[in-house]
């Protein structure tokens, strides 16, 4: 059975990170919102804590921190701004194939970057035709070679613009399905394209664009795992940063919980605070129960991941865990907007923020009615 109790050492590093979150991230979070810039100052904070590095194996220059421990960090990191938390997790991302299927040749290469700040990485696999249907991409992988001529475009693209390698994914074998996808790593150097940035409701300090591969040539080198094994590289990683994001969903939500809670005992109505009416007394507890459901969740499949899936559950209970806690996010953020009344829905206040950002994180790595498709898939074996 999986256990999901944070540990003394857990513990003791989300009281001091939410000290740096809120020292370091959290002034600058409505800012970088507004002016829909890149974090640069949040992200080189991060890099100082040696945040980038707790997600790499220590024998490629990380500290090889356990899956719990990542969540943690999303969360509290998510609390105060979510776009920082997702310039943290879209490396994690990228990283991930390259963890667990790369030759040792290409992790040596790229993780010690990542894991020091240097380098950031993206996750290509959405197409403007192929978002859930991944076997429907049309980005080709051709063999020439030493190398394969990559042809394609690849949107939603978190970190575009920005980011030193693209983990892609294209088809080798356009006759064979998903058995025809293969996955490769990819320099932006080598002639990646970024034409168009897209303008966002929400998470809007974190790019999101179209990237163009026009006959860009990748060393073979640069294939990770084997040819026809990109659907299920790409699906084995998604089963582990689900619930990660999960964890910013969490974070998401509880930091809408802890202003409203501020807010209810300062605002006062008919000689009171709000916060002695006992029917908005009744959201909060609401609003809270739904988030500390929605972390162990997140904290069981988080726990599966660093035991090794010994039952086979990873699939169920990481979708379980990102659906149930996007949906809890989303619930709560506008539960909070509303304890605020009208001044919920102004700028001057973080919770429209908060609920702009909770909205994506029921749409990206799988809507949750893909999450759905998937947990009952599982109940009906």
């Amino acid at each position: 059975m999986s256990t999901f109790q944070l540990n003394e050492d857990q513990r003791s590093f989300r009281e001091v990170l939410r000290r740096f979150v809120e020292d370091k991230i959290a002034p600058a979070a409505a800012g970088y919102d507004e002016r829909e810039e890149f974090p640069w100052d949040s992200f080189n904070a991060c890099v100082t804590m040696e945040l980038p590095s707790l997600g790499v194996p220590a024998e490629h220059g990380g500290q090889g921190a356990d899956t719990v421990t990542q969540a943690v960090m999303v969360e509290e990191v998510a609390r105060a701004c979510a776009s920082t938390a997702v310039t943290l997790l879209i490396s994690k991302l990228g990283m991930l194939p390259v963890i667990n299927f790369a030759s040792d040749e290409l992790k040596d290469r790229y993780l010690p970057r990542i894991a020091r700040g240097e380098a950031q990485a993206s996750y290509a696999l959405s197409e403007p035709d192929a978002g859930s249907d991944v076997a429907g991409m049309t980005t080709r992988a051709a063999r020439d070679g030493d190398h394969y001529v990559l042809s394609g475009t690849k949107y939603w693209i978190t970190n575009a613009g920005i980011s030193d390698t693209y983990t892609v994914f294209a088809k080798t074998d356009p006759e064979a399905g998903h058995r025809g996808i293969s996955c490769f790593l990819v320099e932006k150097d080598w002639g990646v394209k970024v034409p168009k940035l897209e303008k966002k409701m929400g998470l809007r300090a974190s790019p999101t664009g179209e990237v163009v591969f026009e006959d860009v040539r990748v060393p073979v080198e640069n294939r990770i795992g084997e040819e026809g094994q990109g659907f299920y590289i790409a699906m084995h990683t998604l089963d582990r940063s689900r619930p990660t994001i999960g964890a910013q969903a969490v974070g998401i939500a509880q930091g809408a919980l802890d202003y409203a809670i501020g807010y209810m005992k300062r605002r006062n109505q008919f000689g009171r605070p709000i916060a002695d009416f006992q029917g908005l007394q009744f959201m909060l507890a609401d609003m809270a129960m739904r988030i500390e459901a929605a972390r162990g969740l997140v904290y069981r499949a988080c726990a599966l991941v660093d035991e090794g899936d010994p039952d086979h559950e990873l699939s169920k209970i990481g979708a379980m865990a990102k659906c149930f806690a996007a949906d809890v996010a989303m619930q709560v953020t506008t539960d909070a907007v509303q304890l605020l009344g009208g001044y919920g829905y102004t700028r001057e206040f973080p919770l429209e923020r908060f609920m702009r950002d909770a909205k994506i994180t029921q749409i990206y790595e799988g809507t949750n009615q893909i999450q759905r498709v998937v947990v009952a898939r599982q109940l009906l074996r």
